[in-house]
């Protein structure tokens, strides 16, 4: 009996000392284990006689039940401390200012899309889009460019694998334009209309100022009424607005599209200068859209009247406008996600 008095003092005695979980499981299995010294006295009771028996087991059960109790307020306390630290650990300072939001903002290009569409709205023009993987018939074929023209070719456009028998054996293709966006609207509305089609395409190029990816917009007036005269007020009000220059001269140049007839191409006075500078290349003009009117046959696709109606389009890129306005020398800056370029523009 004193053995386990004994036993039972040192036991809570060591206990109480031990403040690591660990190590207090560990003293655990010394005593109530299996192999335990006060499983071992359990063990001993067959070899007790029959009348101290029933006494000494319930003396030895008394004190495992003290030892599990210890245990217990033990491992409740080093729980506890541990949880003490971990909060003075972790502590926050309310004082200290907060870090706030980050505010983000539109991408250039992004802002210089919705200007281009808020300008065009104004006048009647309304928006639409298209599938950004095209047809060869929506993308050449129905704006009248022959099979030969070199954008059809696979160094200049890119195609899609389908396993069809178009165009140099595809079918499919990133569209090269937004012009197919017109056709789609021709065939499901009909005159009049007056339609911008903005949007992403893709060509095989990459420098400082052509990207395999870039945006466009390209514009439709088809009406009973429509003359080259509108087309050149238009685009002349268009561009004085998009830049905040009332003065800003205007000219155009003969040129060609398959789509147009005739066709020209349109230069504005350079935003740069007033006498020339390396980005008008000392012309003091800057190239900045293709336009005329729609030819014949690419009514004749749509199934339009070309001898009631008469219509003019344009496109232009988008990148390069916001170069123009913003004074952005290299297109793959708008690309490269380098917030110290683009927080210039919010």
């Amino acid at each position: 009996m004193n053995n386990l008095d004994s036993l039972l003092s040192e036991a809570i005695r060591l206990f109480n000392g031990i403040d690591d979980a660990v190590e207090l499981e560990q003293a655990k299995a010394c005593y109530l284990g299996r192999n335990g010294r006060l499983t071992e006295l359990l063990k001993g009771l067959g070899r007790l006689s029959p009348e101290d028996r029933p006494a000494m087991g319930s003396r030895i059960n008394q004190a495992k039940e003290t030892l599990e109790a210890t245990l217990k307020l033990r491992r409740d306390a080093i729980q506890e401390k541990k949880m003490e630290a971990q909060l003075i650990g972790e502590a926050l300072d309310v004082t200290l200012p907060g870090r706030g939001l980050g505010m983000g903002g539109l991408h250039p290009v992004t802002l210089t899309l919705e200007r281009i569409q808020l300008l065009f709205h104004s006048i009647g023009f309304a928006v639409a889009s298209g599938p950004e993987i095209e047809t060869d018939f929506y993308n050449f074929t129905a704006l009248n460019i022959p099979e030969n023209h070199p954008a059809r070719a696979m160094h200049d456009t890119f195609y899609v694998d389908d396993g069809c028998h178009g165009n140099n054996g595809h079918e499919h293709l990133l569209r090269t334009h937004t012009s197919p966006v017109q056709i789609r609207y021709m065939q499901s509305n009909q005159p009049p209309l007056k339609v911008i089609a903005p949007g992403r395409v893709y060509r095989c190029d990459s420098d400082l100022t052509h990207t395999p990816m870039f945006h466009q917009v390209e514009g439709l007036w088809v009406d009973e009424n429509v003359n080259f005269a509108a087309l050149k007020g238009v685009l002349a009000d268009f561009m004085q607005h998009f830049f905040e220059r009332d003065d800003l001269p205007v000219r155009f140049r003969a040129s060609f599209f398959p789509f147009t007839e005739p066709s020209a191409e349109m230069d504005i006075g350079c935003v740069m200068c007033r006498s020339g500078c390396r980005v008008c290349s000392y012309t003091g003009w800057l190239e900045v859209l293709g336009c005329g009117m729609v030819h014949p046959n690419v009514f004749k696709h749509v199934g339009i009247d070309s001898e009631k109606y008469i219509g003019f389009a344009f496109g232009m890129g988008v990148e390069r406008l916001a170069m123009l306005r913003y004074g952005v020398n290299d297109l793959r800056l708008f690309f490269e996600n380098d917030l110290r370029f683009l927080k210039q523009f919010n």
